[in-house]
């Protein structure tokens, strides 16, 4: 039987798909930690979940993120058979929004995160996608990265959202509007 442990990681690097050892502070490391954060926080959604849609659509999203960190793992221009982010995968993104959205009322003001258990857990999914989308912007600054991954974490976070809203509506909790104070 194979152990947990590797003791590879011990002077502070971790390894990529092609075997290159990197330090785990690197902004590659930090972009697909993130990602693996946000999978760990839809785990907990689904935990406080007990909607069989959600249910469906969030095992999908944690299998695309293991796809997403698996493509930062790997930099672009290494040929490894490593999963990608494709097109479909944001169009599937897309798609799950407008059918969301559809059921929703139309919201024409910003509104504080919060709710019901599941719909604050969306929330703050929504802002651990936010971290991850930023840090993939900065590490695409200095190292090339699949040109689908930013618009894969912009649409993601909006389906958080749309996500959050939904099951507040499903579950009867009220949106609290923020509205400047004068």
């Amino acid at each position: 039987m194979s152990k947990i442990y590797t003791r590879t990681g011990d002077k502070g690097e971790t390894g990529l798909f092609s075997s290159v050892r990197i330090s785990k502070d690197s902004p590659r490391v930090r972009a697909y930690g993130d990602i693996d954060e946000l999978n760990s926080v839809l785990g907990l959604v689904r935990a406080s979940s007990k909607n069989e849609e959600m249910e469906v659509i969030l095992e999908r999203l944690q299998k695309e993120l293991f796809a997403a960190g698996a493509d930062l793992a790997s930099p672009a221009d290494e040929s490894h058979n490593v999963p990608r982010v494709t097109e479909e995968m944001i169009t599937g993104l897309e798609k799950t929004i407008d059918a969301l959205e559809e059921r929703l009322p139309r919201l024409n003001v910003f509104i504080l995160p919060g709710g019901g258990e599941t719909g604050a857990r969306l929330h703050f999914a929504r802002a651990v996608t936010r971290r991850a989308e930023r840090d993939i912007i900065a590490l695409s600054k200095i190292e090339r990265v699949n040109s689908n991954l930013i618009p894969y974490f912009n649409r993601l976070s909006d389906l958080m959202f749309v996500m959050a809203r939904s099951v507040n509506h499903r579950e009867g909790h009220s949106e609290i509007e923020w509205h400047r104070s004068r």
